[in-house]
Parts: C-alpha cells; structure tokens; sequence
C-alpha cells in the first residue's frame, strides 16, 4: 500500500519579513512574537522606525518592554523626542514597564535640551528607588527654568520625596516666586515629605 504524505504546513513567516511585509494583524502577531527572538530588539526597532498602525506600534513599544534590556531601552528612548504624541506615550510607557533598563538614560533625559523629554523624564523617576530619584530630580530642580519641568518634578517627589529634597523644593518656590501654581505644589509637597511616614500616601 503506498504511502500518503501528509500536507506540508507552510512555514510561518520570519519575524522580520512578517514585520516588514505582512498585512497589519500579520505584522501585530510579528511583533509579540519577536520579542523571544535573538534579534528581537534589532527587528522591532526596526520595524517601530516606519511603522504607521497605531495597535502595531502598541505590540513593537509591549516587546521591546518585554526584552528590557540596555538595547532595548536605547531603542525606545529617541521616540521621546517624536512629534507623534502617541510615539511619545508609546515611548514613556514602555520605558516605565522596564525601570531597570530604564534608569541609565534618566541622568541624560533629565539633561536634555528638549524642555518636553525633560518633563516626561520626570515620570520615569518614580521607577528609580527613592533615594535615586531624590537625586536626580533634586538636580534637576536645581537648575531648571522652564516651570512645567519643575512643577512635573515636584508633583514627583510629593509622592516619593525624602527630606534631603526640602531645600531644592523651597529654592525652586523662591525661584518661581510669584507663581501661585508652583506655590501651591511646592507647599504640598513639602507638607506630604514632613508627615509622618504611615499618613504620606493618604
């Protein structure tokens, strides 16, 4: 009796080639799967510089997270400066579901020319332990001229600040003074990092 060969299943399609060439649902079934590839982060970054579906760029910015590497993280951090606001929203969700990798860009985020990488820069601190992000955005408030990059950092440390951050805070209120809205955040940042530990985050 001869033999039936049973029908050849087609070889799914690589990731990049999927990335590059396959319909948009094709190309979001690419990207969730490259993140366990060896060259995952060289594929979906790739594929994040011209891709134009926003639920493809989702599942790129979700892998690129996902790998959490130094690499990856480098691969992200230029979207910050994109015209696109959801590249930028991408870019700081991403970056904030990997603080690990994260982290080493923030020093030269937080120094960035652009006055909006900066802002965002200062979501991305509350990622750091607390005595880092202290630091840095006690640095940051230090020289800052731009008052929604300062009001951005005190909104942070309200919620994480250590009393080693007092006098950068009141120096940045005296900076702005005048300001009733950078006051007003100062203030109540000051009053949550002076409350006793067990009331701060009521």
């Amino acid at each position: 009796m001869p033999l039936v060969r049973k029908p050849s299943t087609p070889t799914p399609p690589t990731s990049s080639a999927s990335l590059t060439d396959g319909t948009s649902d094709e190309r979001w079934a690419a990207a969730r799967l490259a993140a366990e590839k060896p060259d995952g982060v060289t594929v979906l970054s790739s594929a994040l510089a011209r891709e134009n579906d926003p639920r493809v760029r989702e599942a790129i910015f979700t892998g690129l997270a996902r790998i959490a590497t130094a690499k990856s993280a480098a691969a992200v951090v230029p979207y910050l400066r994109s015209d696109d606001a959801s590249l930028r929203t991408g870019a700081i969700d991403a970056l904030r579901a990997m603080p690990g990798a994260a982290g080493p860009h923030l020093p030269h985020l937080l120094a960035d020319p652009d006055a909006d990488v900066r802002l965002l820069s200062c979501e991305l601190a509350r990622g750091l332990p607390d005595e880092e992000a202290n630091r840095l955005l006690c640095e940051l408030l230090e020289g800052e001229s731009e008052k929604n990059v300062c009001a951005a950092a005190v909104e942070v440390l309200a919620e994480i600040g250590r009393p080693e951050a007092l006098p950068s805070l009141t120096r940045c209120a005296t900076r702005f003074d005048g300001d009733p809205f950078i006051a007003f955040s100062v203030k109540v940042a000051i009053e949550r990092i002076v409350a006793p530990p067990r009331t701060r985050r009521e």
